[in-house]
């Protein structure tokens, strides 16, 4: 089920579960998980694409592993607010994970989350091949965080 607004969103969660925030890329998929408060967002891992069939069944684990109660796909839209190919891209992957799965999905703009990310990184003094590394779960964290301020906001 694919929810367009962070109220929606809100209202499908169950309280007390951990959700997840995925960073989209064309070559890895950056996963973040909350705490179950959903206060906190902390990057988890980064998952090499393959194919969708063989990258959805890595998620649906991460899922399955750790009962959680939402996901949050980071919307790369254009800095103008207007949707190109990636934001196509990223709402069909949402399409075809909905057939997969009865947790709800909802989008977070992106808009410089990986920009934050490599600021980050920079300032933790962290070396170019460990920034590689690590830089699309880290920008899956704030994809992640934003969505957690928000619903904290709304008291959800």
């Amino acid at each position: 089920m694919i929810l367009e607004t962070v109220e929606e969103f809100a209202a499908a969660l169950p309280p007390y579960r951990a959700i997840c925030g995925l960073d989209l890329g064309t070559v890895t998929i950056g996963v973040a998980v909350s705490d179950g408060m959903r206060t906190v967002a902390t990057p988890l891992e980064t998952i090499k694409r393959k194919k969708f069939t063989l990258d959805a069944e890595a998620l649906l684990a991460i899922i399955a592993k750790r009962d959680l109660a939402g996901i949050v796909l980071g919307l790369p839209l254009n800095m103008d607010g207007t949707e190109g190919p990636r934001v196509q891209s990223t709402r069909a992957f949402a399409r075809n994970l909905s057939r997969l799965t009865d947790v709800p999905i909802t989008y977070w703009d992106e808009r410089l989350s990986t920009v934050a990310a490599e600021r980050a990184l920079l300032e933790a003094d962290t070396s170019r091949k460990r920034r590689d590394e690590v830089i699309d779960h880290v920008a899956a964290g704030y994809i992640l965080q934003g969505m957690l301020d928000r619903l904290r906001h709304l008291g959800a």
